[in-house]
């Protein structure tokens, strides 16, 4: 566990912003692990249901799939200033930088953006840690 510094930085982003942002990418990694359990392969369960047509399976994806898309479309909401700073955390938070550099991972981040951070950071395996960490770090 990192010890917060002396705050010399301002956050673009809500910390709250970024705690919603947290939540979606947990469900999103929830449902990719559930479905995953172990590494092992399912099986596929077909059952005879004639009178009715359920599509469970493809209801809970959909679902998924919504949770993905509005975390996507969230982040493409934010302007230039929170996008950097999210990518920032994401940075702090998986120990690219330390909180003291912040501002030179926020400098980083804005050299880089583009129209692909969100799929830059919905890319990224343990974005929900990262982005915990790195708030932590921050102390916010």
């Amino acid at each position: 566990m990192r010890k917060p510094v002396e705050k010399t930085w301002d956050l673009a982003i809500d910390p709250d912003t970024v705690r919603l942002f947290i939540l979606k990418a947990k469900a999103i990694s929830a449902a990719v692990n559930d479905d995953y359990h172990d590494g092992a392969e399912r099986e596929v369960e077909l059952e005879d249901t004639h009178a009715g047509h359920h599509h469970d399976g493809l209801a809970e994806e959909e679902e998924e799939d919504l949770t993905t898309e509005e975390l996507r479309e969230l982040i493409a909401d934010l302007n230039v200033d929170e996008a950097a700073d999210l990518v920032a955390l994401v940075w702090v938070g998986r120990g690219d930088y330390d909180a003291a550099e912040w501002a030179e991972a926020v400098a980083a981040a804005r050299e880089r953006a583009n129209k692909r951070t969100a799929a830059y950071l919905l890319g990224l395996p343990m974005l929900a840690d990262w982005l915990e960490e790195g708030l932590e770090a921050l102390g916010a």
